[in-house]
C-alpha cells in the first residue's frame, strides 16, 4: 500500500506535464493490468522500487518539474560522474524507498565531440538519462485510467500515458545484451507476464508491431528484434531458469515460460 501512496504522490506532482510523460518499466507493466484488453492476473505484480518516466527531447515541456517534486517532498539524489549527474527523486527510506527517474532516447553514438559520454541531459529542472531504444516506448502509448478502484489513493481518477505492451516487449528484447544477468532474467519474466496478461488479445499487440513500431525501425534493428525473440526462447537457458525463480507467489516452470513466450512472440512478429 505504501508504494501506491508514493506513486499517487508522484502522479499528483507531475500533473502539469503528464500529457508528455510516458511511464515505462515495472510500473508500466503494473498499470497494464488495468487496461480493458488485459485479463485478470492470478498473481501479484512484480514489485519494483523505481518509476521510469520517459519523455522526448523535443517534448513541449514548460515549468520546473524538479520544484514540483521537491514540493511533494521528494528528495533529489545525485550519483555518478556524468554532467549533469544521474538523478533519482526519492520518497521513503534511503536505499529502500520509492524513487522516480527520468529517461530520454539516446540519439547518435553516445559520445560527445569532446570524447565524453553523452549520457544525461538537463530539462525543466530534472536530469534525464539518455538510453538506447527508448524512442520505442514513445510510440502510441496507451492511456490508462487509474484511481480508487485500482487501489490508487487519489481524489479523482487519473489518465496516465503508459508504454504500450508491444513497445514494452520489443524494447526489453533489444536491451537484453546491455543488461546484467539478474536484469535479463527480470526482463524475461516481464515479457512472459505481459504475454499472459494479454493472452486473449494478442492480435492488437501484433497489429501495433506491424503497423506502428516496425515501420519506424531500420531494417537491421527490426531484424534484430525477431532474432532476439527467437534466440532468447530457443531453449531453456540459465536466464530463463532464473526468471522462473523470481516469483514468490506462484510456481512457474522454466519450460512453460519458454514455450509460452516462443509461441506468442512468433505469432506477433511473423509476417
Amino acid at each position: 500500500m505504501k508504494d501506491l501512496n508514493h506513486f499517487a504522490r508522484l502522479i499528483e506532482a507531475i500533473e502539469p506535464w503528464r500529457a508528455h510523460l510516458v511511464l515505462a518499466g515495472g510500473w508500466a507493466h503494473r498499470l497494464h493490468r488495468f487496461h480493458p484488453l488485459a485479463k485478470a492476473p492470478g498473481h501479484e505484480p512484480i514489485v519494483t522500487r523505481d518509476t521510469d518516466i520517459v519523455f522526448s527531447a523535443t517534448a513541449p515541456l514548460n515549468g520546473d518539474i524538479k520544484a514540483a517534486l521537491l514540493k511533494a517532498r521528494f528528495r533529489e539524489e545525485l550519483s555518478g560522474d556524468h554532467q549533469p549527474p544521474v538523478t533519482h527523486y526519492t520518497l521513503g527510506d534511503e536505499g529502500g524507498g520509492f524513487y522516480a527517474e527520468f529517461l530520454t532516447p539516446l540519439t547518435g553514438s553516445g559520445v560527445k565531440r569532446n570524447g565524453k559520454p553523452d549520457a544525461t541531459m538537463a530539462r525543466n529542472g530534472v536530469t534525464a538519462q539518455k538510453l538506447k531504444h527508448l524512442d520505442l516506448l514513445l510510440i502510441e502509448p496507451w492511456l490508462i485510467r487509474v484511481g480508487a478502484d485500482q487501489g490508487l489513493p487519489t481524489a479523482t481518477p487519473k489518465d496516465i500515458l503508459v508504454a504500450n505492451p508491444a513497445s514494452f516487449i520489443v524494447q526489453k528484447l533489444l536491451i537484453q545484451n546491455y543488461r546484467s544477468l539478474d536484469k535479463q532474467a527480470q526482463d524475461i519474466l516481464y515479457i512472459h507476464d505481459t504475454i499472459e496478461l494479454f493472452g486473449t488479445s494478442l492480435l492488437p499487440i501484433r497489429n501495433l508491431w506491424h503497423t506502428s513500431i516496425r515501420p519506424t525501425l531500420p531494417v537491421k534493428v527490426a531484424r534484430s528484434v525477431t532474432m532476439s525473440a527467437a534466440d532468447a526462447f530457443a531453449d531453456v537457458s540459465d536466464v530463463i531458469r532464473d526468471a522462473a525463480r523470481i516469483p514468490q507467489d506462484r510456481a512457474l516452470s522454466p519450460e512453460r515460460l519458454r514455450a509460452t513466450c516462443q509461441l506468442a512472440l512468433s505469432g506477433i512478429f511473423q509476417g
